[in-house]
């Protein structure tokens, strides 16, 4: 898979040597084991797929993450990207807005010793620094979420219509959001997600430094918890 990988543009090494120590195939159906390792995304339940090798590897590496960095994941989805993650040295906190797959996932995770930490709960919100306490729950819908500079990553693994304001402001100066944004392509009604890297480097939009790195599929982002 790491050589597909590297004719792919991922180059690296501390992204592939992670990418080879999680066994895909372990987040999945036993019944897909046969395409665990192949370059496509995969059901895993309530209307949700797990990313591409190529596409973990690519929003993994445009995270440009040290050992020792808090990251936040938005959609834990199957665990399989916070599981690489965890690979790389990164401490992280991912949030799941599905019941069943935030049960099962948690579970699954503890059982392979990925202190990542789970939560059920909007994504859109990200997490407060009260939510980080130990045996802390998200703050309820209404509270005000917004605090600054808690995160030095901050990874979506789904298709988000814009870049949500409260996560950039949880990001630390010089901290680095990875996120697919949906895009009109230029004379056309159509959209596709775009995959941006956002350098946070001041708290006004204007601030902010985005690149485009071409387009991917997701499954959408959508808010508040589903039970």
């Amino acid at each position: 898979m790491c050589a597909s990988l590297q004719r792919k543009g991922i180059n690296d090494m501390q992204v592939l040597k992670a990418m080879l120590k999680v066994p895909r195939h372990w987040f999945l159906d036993m019944a897909l084991d046969n395409l665990a390792y192949e370059d496509r995304a995969l059901p895993i339940g309530c209307e949700q797929t797990i990313s591409r090798p190529s596409t973990v590897a690519m929003q993994s590496q445009l995270l440009s993450v040290a050992p020792g960095m808090k990251v936040l994941e938005i959609g834990t989805g199957s665990g399989y990207q916070t599981s690489v993650l965890c690979e790389m040295g990164a401490r992280v906190y991912t949030i799941e807005r599905q019941q069943e797959l935030f049960v099962r996932t948690k579970k699954m995770l503890y059982e392979m010793r990925y202190d990542a930490k789970c939560y059920l709960g909007d994504g859109y919100r990200g997490l407060t620094e009260i939510d980080l306490r130990p045996a802390a729950r998200i703050a309820d819908e209404g509270r005000d979420r917004v605090n600054h500079g808690i995160f030095d990553r901050i990874i979506i693994t789904c298709g988000a219509p814009y870049i949500p304001e409260p996560l950039v402001h949880q990001l630390k100066t010089e901290g680095v959001m990875v996120i697919p944004v949906e895009e009109r392509t230029p004379d056309s009604n159509e959209t596709s997600l775009q995959m941006l890297r956002v350098v946070k480097h001041g708290n006004e939009r204007d601030t902010w430094e985005v690149k485009r790195y071409g387009g991917y599929r997701f499954v959408p982002m959508l808010d508040g918890r589903q039970f």
